[in-house]
């Protein structure tokens, strides 16, 4: 038995069908493309990156008005959400929310980290953030950093951010000492030292240290102190005016500040 063609419009008409949704052939977007390798490129360069804070780099940032469930599903398509393997955490009392300063200078945090160089110095980071937009106002680096040389930071900062009227910090040595407590007491600053064993109390810039650590300090064997301070000067630009932050609605830090000018 042999087939017999019949006319396309009437096969169409037979079935209830338009000619032009026989006829449409689907036609990948050079858009995907795009998006695809500034996933790729953003979660090679910044490894500790999610979906959440590549995308709000290509929205709020690159200005791409890409939507969010499109860019998503080609994060997915490249098995991108698979890179990170999500921990089992045990649930805990959540603390009290810090409250959210309403100005710049009203709040600052620091507080210091440790690491070491290749040959297995110690070294020191000292943080000091802005708890209004979580700007990064300084990364000190050194083997020791005394009190002297946080009141020194600190009157660095103020030369060109100004006065703050608080900061918090914890009930390290350095905070403690009778050599930051008259400089305070001198500039009318007042400190704020959180309750020992609560460092939730300081949760700024402990999430702070946290992106410091995974983001570039713990990526790389250094080999001086001149190396990772030369580093932490570039990653504190790019955190400050490019790196999207979550708790401000996914925009840098120097952008929440434009918003609100």
């Amino acid at each position: 038995m042999h087939d017999k063609a019949i006319p396309i419009a009437f096969a169409c008409a037979l079935f209830g069908l338009s000619e032009s949704c026989y006829r449409y052939q689907a036609k990948l977007s050079g858009e995907n493309a795009v998006i695809a390798d500034w996933l790729q490129r953003l979660t090679s360069t910044h490894r500790s990156w999610g979906f959440g804070l590549c995308y709000y780099f290509l929205r709020n940032v690159k200005r791409y008005r890409w939507n969010h469930k499109r860019v998503y599903r080609i994060y997915r398509e490249l098995e991108l959400n698979l890179r990170i393997k999500p921990k089992k955490r045990l649930k805990r009392d959540k603390p009290d929310a810090l409250a959210v300063p309403e100005a710049i200078n009203e709040c600052w945090s620091m507080d210091f980290m440790h690491d070491q160089l290749e040959d297995g110095r110690s070294i020191r980071l000292l943080n000091v953030i802005d708890d209004y937009n979580r700007e990064g106002l300084a990364i000190e680096v050194d083997f020791s950093l005394p009190a002297e040389r946080v009141v020194r930071t600190l009157e660095q900062i103020i030369e060109w951010r100004g006065k703050p009227k608080q900061i918090r910090s914890d009930n390290g040595p350095e905070y403690i000492s009778a050599v930051l407590a008259a400089w305070a007491e001198k500039h009318d600053v007042e400190l704020k030292f959180i309750q020992p064993g609560n460092p939730q109390q300081n949760a700024y810039v402990e999430r702070y240290n946290r992106t410091v650590r995974y983001e570039w300090l713990s990526q790389y064997l250094w080999n001086s102190i001149a190396e990772v301070q030369e580093h932490a000067t570039q990653w504190l630009w790019f955190y400050n005016n490019e790196r999207p932050n979550t708790a401000i609605g996914g925009v840098p830090p120097k952008q929440k500040l434009a918003l609100v000018a």
